[in-house]
């Protein structure tokens, strides 16, 4: 199914990201405004303090889908967790050390990914995943996402990812799933 809009989807590094925010930040508010998340203003604010703090690593990348006349339609973004990394603290239930061990190369944390409602169900999120981890070097992907938001649970389970826990990623958060993607690995 395609849009009737050609599109063009870009990945980014830090820089070129920082230089988009506002895109990034028009996706991000008016997604995250809907239903099961209901983010407010100030929400999106915290997101974006953050987000120029992530830019900033020198692993960062994300991906931008656009319409033709540079419309923002989609955005996706994350980099390696590090080995002091507080992923894996979140969750209610412990994972085994084997699990948890990061050393800045093992496990991508995908961030954030959103697709603007009008543009949804034609495939724009799965071009934004692939493009996002297109050359990547790690092991594996890892997420949350809300439980609630059944067809992004849907669409991750399609592309591979399997639930390994249940967390709370910031205080006051909704449980959310914790789901990781086991990326082919070339041979040794």
């Amino acid at each position: 199914m395609s849009h009737p809009d050609p599109l063009t989807v870009v990945r980014l590094d830090g820089p070129a990201a920082e230089e988009a925010e506002g895109d990034f930040t028009l996706v991000y508010a008016e997604v995250f405004a809907e239903p099961p998340y209901c983010e407010t203003g100030d929400d999106v604010v915290a997101t974006f303090r953050r987000f120029r703090s992530q830019t900033r690593k020198r692993t960062f990348r994300a991906a931008l889908a656009r319409t033709a006349d540079g419309t923002p339609v989609g955005m996706a973004y994350g980099c390696p967790l590090g080995p002091k990394t507080g992923w894996w603290d979140t969750l209610t239930q412990p994972v085994s050390e084997e699990m948890r061990r990061e050393d800045g190369h093992r496990t991508f944390g995908l961030m954030e990914l959103a697709v603007r409602l009008p543009w949804r169900r034609h495939g724009i999120a799965h071009h934004l995943h692939e493009t996002l981890l297109d050359g990547i070097d790690t092991e594996r992907v890892v997420l949350n996402v809300h439980p609630a938001s059944e067809a992004a649970r849907a669409a991750y389970r399609a592309w591979g990812y399997r639930k390994v826990g249940d967390a709370r990623p910031w205080t006051g958060a909704d449980l959310h799933d914790v789901m990781v993607l086991d990326l082919p690995q070339p041979p040794a």
